[in-house]
């Protein structure tokens, strides 16, 4: 039995004239008659009571016509999201990130527009730190990741840089350096540093202490911090300094002073990674609001 057997019987149901029901289906009378006698033949039973100039539904020729509507809307219903699907409008999208990406207005742009756009996609999102990302990517437990460079070279993966910004050195509005309207690293020498735990010398943290090395010291890290907003409470505190994207200077404004760095390039630059292998139509569409939020930037 096949899907056009079903239409040819539903068709013919609804006309009760095979001549109509042919005209209809766009075929001749005779190779509709056909294989209504085939689908008779295959199911066993009488569809349809043939008279001279009257043709009518048989009680099974009804129950089968109740079935196969059914059948039939649940075939169109799945096709349709099969095409869905391929045009990323459903499914799922799981998306990591750092907590400092969720400042970056190029990232939240783009993922209020996706929801927007494609409310039907399971959009997840997971925050944590560069390096524990890129372990989920690689193991595919993560579709997509914002992730502060520096990344160690992985041929499975994809990268776009998203945006580069200038770190700022954040300290605690009663601290003796906060009248300062910039700051050199050198004179950070001897304060506390508040960081964020770096296992493999990835991300942000990598940068920030081999910034002060080349300037001839080691930050002295008097506490180290899961997350980058707890080092900015902990500023807030004056437990001691840290050093953070420019993004997060609307944190804590209140007691917390943020001081352009004078004299070096310590950037952070923030992207964005995936596997191009297991790319879905889902995640290229997200990467597409992300150009277009960098063409919108240039503008």
């Amino acid at each position: 039995m096949e899907l056009r057997h079903l239409r040819y019987f539903v068709v013919t149901a609804e006309e009760l004239h095979f001549t109509k029901a042919a005209r209809r289906l766009g075929i001749s009378q005779p190779p509709l008659t056909y294989q209504i006698k085939s689908l008779e033949e295959e199911i066993g039973v009488k569809l349809f009571d043939r008279q001279p100039g009257n043709v009518r539904l048989t009680e099974p020729g009804e129950v089968l016509l109740a079935e196969c509507r059914v059948i039939l809307e649940r075939v169109a219903k799945a096709t349709e999201r099969c095409r869905l699907a391929d045009a990323g409008r459903i499914g799922r999208l799981s998306v990591g990130f750092t907590e400092s990406a969720s400042f970056t207005g190029e990232v939240t742009w783009v993922l209020q527009k996706f929801r927007e756009l494609y409310p039907e996609v399971d959009l997840t999102l997971e925050e944590h730190r560069t390096e524990p990302l890129m372990e989920r990517l690689r193991h595919r437990q993560l579709d997509v990741a914002f992730v502060r460079l520096p990344i160690g070279r992985d041929s499975d993966m994809e990268f776009k840089l998203v945006s580069t910004e200038p770190m700022v050195v954040a300290l605690a509005k009663s601290h003796h350096l906060a009248n300062k309207e910039i700051l050199e690293l050198t004179q950070l020498r001897d304060e506390p540093f508040v960081l964020y735990p770096r296992p493999t010398r990835m991300g942000l943290t990598d940068q920030i202490i081999t910034a002060c090395e080349r300037e001839g010291f080691s930050p002295r890290v008097v506490q180290n911090v899961p997350q980058i907003s707890s080092t900015i409470n902990l500023v807030a505190a004056s437990l001691g300094i840290t050093i953070v994207p420019a993004c997060m200077s609307t944190s804590r404004v209140d007691q917390v002073r943020y001081i352009p760095i004078k004299g070096t390039e310590l950037l952070a630059s923030l992207g964005v990674a995936w596997r191009e292998d297991s790319a879905t139509t889902a995640l290229r569409n997200l990467l597409a609001l992300l150009e277009e939020s960098k063409s919108n930037a240039l503008r």
